[in-house]
């Protein structure tokens, strides 16, 4: 169960104050995720193969690489993998380009906060550094971040810590004083091994019993983590 209000000493006098924070970006800033889905479900269809949706979820939140190795595990090593992924691309393309695109609830609030606050922010993301620079400036927050760290950016990515990492560094701020936010458990999994405290506002993906222990806390909106720093502060 996801929670509405972050208790205030969640942070007991002693523990690190939070100095930047890294979000993820599809399914935590943008509804995209199911729209990702979508495309690969009909890219699947265009060459002829079943895929379900509850396949193609378990590819959220994973590395390019990591999505081609469960593909060809389950398709087969003959599965027409850069046919597939290019017809993905194009459809999730028209998606976004016909306005399918929207933030998610209590982005741009909590990203005034964080102006007002004057804290740095990056992104840590999985997508390419051309899907995110475009969808990015299509929902206009192509210049609210210091830095964007993508899949291009990195030679492993998530649940690898390297792209959390790579993003507190960016924003020159130490992991134990960042905060990371996530929707994902491949992203939650990053970030709880890059030493960054993790919170997880699920998407398409329920969390775990894992990943649960592995957050600081689930909530069910950015909006509550608006309030929890506005109090922290």
């Amino acid at each position: 169960m996801s929670v509405t209000r972050i208790p205030a000493d969640l942070l007991p006098d002693g523990g690190s104050p939070v100095r930047g924070v890294v979000f993820d970006m599809d399914g935590l800033l943008l509804d995209s995720e199911s729209l990702a889905m979508e495309a690969l479900v009909h890219a699947g269809r265009d060459l002829g193969v079943d895929m379900p949706m509850s396949f193609c979820r378990r590819m959220i939140g994973v590395a390019a690489d990591g999505c081609r190795t469960l593909v060809q595990e389950t398709y087969g090593a003959d599965f027409p993998m850069e046919d597939f992924f290019a017809r993905q691309e194009v459809r999730l393309r028209e998606y976004v380009d016909t306005g399918r695109l929207v933030l998610k609830k209590g982005v741009l609030p909590l990203l005034d906060l964080l102006d007002h606050l004057r804290l740095p922010r990056a992104i840590a993301t999985s997508s390419s550094r051309y899907r995110a620079v475009h969808h990015l400036d299509l929902v206009g927050l192509g210049t609210r971040f210091d830095a964007v760290v993508t899949r291009d950016d990195v030679t492993r990515g998530k649940p690898d810590p390297e792209p959390y990492l790579t993003a507190a560094k960016k924003i020159g701020v130490a992991p134990e004083f960042c905060l990371a936010l996530e929707d994902s458990h491949s992203g939650a999994r990053a970030a709880h091994a890059a030493g960054i405290r993790v919170i997880v506002i699920p998407d398409l993906l329920e969390p775990t019993d894992e990943i649960r222990e592995k957050a600081l806390a689930v909530v069910t909106d950015l909006t509550v983590v608006r309030e929890w720093l506005q109090r922290m502060s």
